[in-house]
């Protein structure tokens, strides 16, 4: 069980008893605070026998050093002091917190020579400590003493720096990112039987505390809507679908910006029922809607000065007697009709109803989706990426610099009318599947059907936000991956 971090800045901090971390450049001089956490200078001897250079996330652990009132010294390399990214100062809070994890206090210095630490920099080294502490151990009843123990216990973190108050200002804004990606990675690691379409909807209710609107439609509202399409998906299970309205309006006057996500709680495929090997995996294929939810969250909290509508479509897709057949034809709330091929393309089902919606309704500067919508996005690009698809090339170029900026890294993929003729039906307006080849873009060819001239993107993260590879400041089966991506994109181009 990973500690729970309290975390504060200060100018200075003593450390008797405590774990104290230090920063250190390749290229620069002592490590941060050595005059404090190392007078007799055991670093420099034990560097040379470990043959440490303080290369990126690098680790020299020195226990009870001598003349040191710390009962234990990491010092962690950085690298060069001009190559430190952004993104750094969050891996490097994560790497620190694997190894502080079970200390009663911690006192790490940031200030190591040859940086010039920002505030920004300090809160992002705190980011890194929250997010890499997160767990998910809620149905685990047998636990070792050591887990008890750290579960019962909070680590006191105090990150010393020279503009503390600054950088303590800074974290609230952290704060707020960590809490909204813990969010989603609880909602994305929840089971199927204690997370249904009611007990999601219930959860995004919560935001209501923050501020934000909250509206809850039924599948009575949903009808008389006209959209067939998501309910079609819904009327295999006895769990009724909700479709979640959330509104943050940080700029009351301002045109909003919309994020849509796929809320499929469980999908077993439906009567195109998917393979048992790892079908336990789909109560996560409610990633893009737990993202969404995540985000909203994150724009509440730091109170964003935008107007934010986040759209979240919540079904589960069972082969029940009542479960929607290949070549059923339903019409969706556009009053495009839709022939149902294969009921495990359902999630573009959900979807296109959402975006629908949510553009008819709310007008919106422009529409982002996510969703983990196809195994093909997988075999393309594997887990490093979630797939890029866009009608805007200017909205391609923002999403690809947040990416870079967070390192929730897209990558832009084709769209074109010889894809979108792969989905025309001989009964209907369209059907939900072009079959195996490029089955990521036809997928996202429908979509796009539902958009009209609006700028959108459709982000396809069924390989980024579940099971996908552990890292500095993620050892989540679920990781939240958007989150931070889309907070970027708000923060860096639309705030008022």
């Amino acid at each position: 069980m990973s500690a729970k971090f309290e975390i504060s800045f200060a100018k200075s901090a003593r450390i008797e008893g405590a774990t104290a971390v230090l920063l250190k450049t390749s290229d620069g001089d002592a490590p941060a605070g050595s005059a404090v956490a190392d007078p007799a200078g055991v670093f420099i001897k034990a560097a040379k026998v470990a043959r440490f250079s303080a290369k990126s996330m690098s680790v020299l652990d020195i226990v009870a050093p001598q003349g040191s009132d710390a009962d234990r010294v990491f010092v962690l390399g950085l690298g060069k002091a001009g190559e430190v990214t952004a993104h750094d100062w969050l891996r490097a809070g994560g790497v620190a917190a694997s190894k502080i994890g079970k200390a009663e206090a911690a006192v790490v210095f940031l200030d190591a020579p040859g940086l010039d630490v920002q505030p920004t920099q300090a809160a992002d080294f705190a980011l890194g400590l929250l997010l890499r502490a997160y767990s998910f151990d809620t149905y685990k009843t047998k636990k070792g003493e050591d887990d008890d123990k750290a579960k019962a216990s909070t680590v006191k973190v105090t990150i010393v720096t020279a503009d503390s108050s600054a950088a303590q200002k800074a974290f609230a804004v952290a704060r707020a990112v960590a809490d909204g990606v813990n969010i989603a990675r609880d909602l994305v690691n929840e089971p199927a039987n204690i997370l249904g379409p009611e007990e999601f909807a219930a959860k995004a209710k919560e935001l209501e505390k923050l501020g934000v609107d909250v509206e809850i439609l039924t599948e009575k509202e949903m009808r008389k809507l006209g959209m067939g399409a998501l309910l079609g998906v819904a009327q295999g299970s006895v769990r009724p679908p909700r479709l979640v309205v959330m509104h943050w309006k940080g700029a009351k006057k301002e045109q909003p910006v919309a994020f849509v996500g796929k809320g499929v709680v469980f999908d077993t495929g439906g009567i195109s029922i998917k393979p048992a090997a790892g079908m336990e995996e789909m109560k996560g294929d409610m990633g893009g809607a737990a993202a969404v939810t995540g985000l909203m969250h994150v724009l509440a909290a730091r109170k964003a000065k935008v107007n934010a509508i986040g759209i979240i479509g919540l079904v589960e897709n069972m082969p029940d007697g009542n479960a929607q057949r290949p070549g059923d034809i339903v019409t969706s709330m556009s009053g495009q009709t839709i022939e149902v091929i294969n009921t495990d393309a359902e999630g573009r089902l959900v979807l296109c109803d959402a975006l629908w919606y949510c553009n008819e309704r709310f007008k919106p500067k422009f529409m982002i989706n996510l969703a983990t919508l196809t195994g093909a996005i997988i075999v393309a690009l594997g887990n490093t990426h979630a797939g890029l698809f866009t009608n805007s090339d200017s909205l391609a170029a923002e999403l690809t610099e947040a990416g870079l900026a967070t390192d929730e890294k897209l990558w832009r993929m084709p769209l074109g009318k010889d894809y979108d003729k792969m989905i025309d039906s001989k009964f209907a307006d369209m059907k939900n599947t072009g079959g195996r080849h490029a089955g990521a873009i036809t997928a996202a060819q429908f979509l796009k059907r539902f958009v009209g001239e609006t700028p959108w993107a459709h982000l396809d993260v069924a390989g980024t936000a579940m099971s996908s590879p552990s890292n500095e400041i993620n050892q989540s089966w679920g990781s939240g991956f958007g989150v931070r991506l889309l907070d970027q994109l708000v923060r860096a181009r639309y705030e008022v």
